[in-house]
């Protein structure tokens, strides 16, 4: 069954959205008042913009080992509910966390975790498993991408609430909703921006395309075949978002075996895999040496992260000003500094104002207007088109999880 016909369930949505087309004049003019060292778009040399959005992991989580990074792993005490302190503690050889429940990444859980910036509250509605992390030989991807390329440390998920939201805030530069609401969206995205000036674009997905939520991207959507096609070719798109497989379920023997996004319980070693067949197919595809690459996740899932997530300067909703906690965000380019660890304050939003700077679009609101341009952590000084190898063991999909 074709993705835009099948019924909707988790993440599935009913009803047809209309464009919400975004007076310009204001925002734009904050946009192009901030200062910059950025060469002249059309002369940056990056062509092709590529963005993959994976699932529920925080940066101390996952990246907590990374040389040059604010990072902490071992030897932090978190206490519980009951007031029992426990250590961080190496999660491998579990990959995938069947035991434990799905960590709190709820609007209101992520504001116990956060504790008002003391960023202590993760027991107080997790398990132990919320206070676990992954060191570089766990990871066949990131153990050597991050370490080879730039790697943000304090690129942060947009929204302290969910998934929903948070990939609101990657295509729409806001949210209408603070939960998983299962209804339409009616916000302009990037992609509408793009289509105005003519700019090519194209959404890739795998089990489930997260644009039916805005219900009018169709003709832009193609499975994952198509984009490793044009890889192969060098034909790509502009701009480009990708979308893991999704995990649907929560608990249960269906959350070990359904995605590789890296939501619990999905298998991390089938999310490294993913990415580096998306690595792979970007590095030695004829158009390498104008793309750039940024993989990064939604939110960070309810796993913990040491530093507390500071509030954006503006928002089309001033209440939603509150970023959530740090994410990994890794960028893969001939522009990128090779071993570097880029310090400045980002969010997905960010990734939209590097879209608009390059292609001359308006700004979609308040928030991307104000966004730091993550252009500004890319080095237009020189190109290096030398990407070293990275073979991740093939895993497609993780185990059930026990009933």
């Amino acid at each position: 069954m074709d993705a835009w016909s099948e019924p909707l369930s988790r993440r599935r949505l009913l009803g047809a959205a209309a464009a919400a087309a975004l007076g310009a004049g204001p925002l734009a003019r904050a946009a192009a008042a901030l200062p910059s060292a950025l060469p002249h778009p059309a002369r940056s040399g990056i062509d092709h913009v590529i963005v993959v959005m994976m699932e529920n992991r925080s940066f101390d989580h996952l990246l907590g080992w990374l040389p040059g990074a604010d990072a902490k792993q071992a030897g932090l005490t978190y206490t519980d509910a009951q007031g029992t302190p426990h250590r961080t503690f190496p999660l491998a050889p579990d990959f995938q966390g069947c035991t434990y429940a799905d960590p709190d990444h709820s609007f209101d859980g992520a504001r116990a975790e956060w504790d008002n910036g003391a960023c202590d509250g993760w027991l107080r509605v997790n398990d132990l498993w919320s206070i676990g992390y992954y060191g570089r030989q766990d990871l066949p991807f990131f153990g050597k991408a991050a370490p080879a390329f730039t790697t943000c440390d304090r690129f942060f998920a947009s929204f302290m609430g969910p998934t929903f939201p948070n990939r609101f805030y990657s295509l729409s530069a806001q949210t209408d909703r603070t939960s998983n609401l299962e209804t339409r969206v009616d916000l302009p995205t990037i992609f509408d921006r793009l289509a105005a000036k003519r700019v090519p674009a194209a959404y890739y997905y795998g089990n489930f395309a997260f644009l039916l939520l805005y219900q009018r991207y169709q003709q832009i959507s193609f499975p994952y075949s198509r984009f490793f096609a044009q890889c192969k070719t060098g034909k790509l798109p502009a701009f480009s978002y990708i979308d893991p497989n999704y995990t649907f379920a929560d608990s249960g023997p269906a959350s070990g075996n359904q995605g590789n996004d890296d939501h619990p319980h999905a298998d991390i070693r089938a999310g490294e895999y993913f990415l580096s067949t998306i690595y792979n197919a970007v590095t030695h595809s004829p158009a390498w040496p104008r793309t750039l690459l940024v993989i990064t996740f939604d939110e960070w899932g309810g796993f913990f992260d040491h530093v507390s997530p500071p509030a954006a300067t503006a928002d089309a909703n001033p209440a939603y000003v509150q970023r959530g906690f740090r994410v990994p965000c890794l960028l893969i380019s001939p522009f990128a500094r090779r071993g570097h660890v880029a310090h400045g304050v980002y969010d997905h939003t960010s990734i939209l104002k590097l879209v608009e700077w390059r292609w001359g679009l308006a700004p979609l609101s308040p928030r991307d207007a104000a966004a730091a341009n993550l252009a500004g952590a890319l080095d237009f000084s020189r190109r290096v088109l030398t990407a070293p190898r990275i073979a991740a063991p093939r895993l497609v999909v993780g185990a059930s999880c026990p009933a």
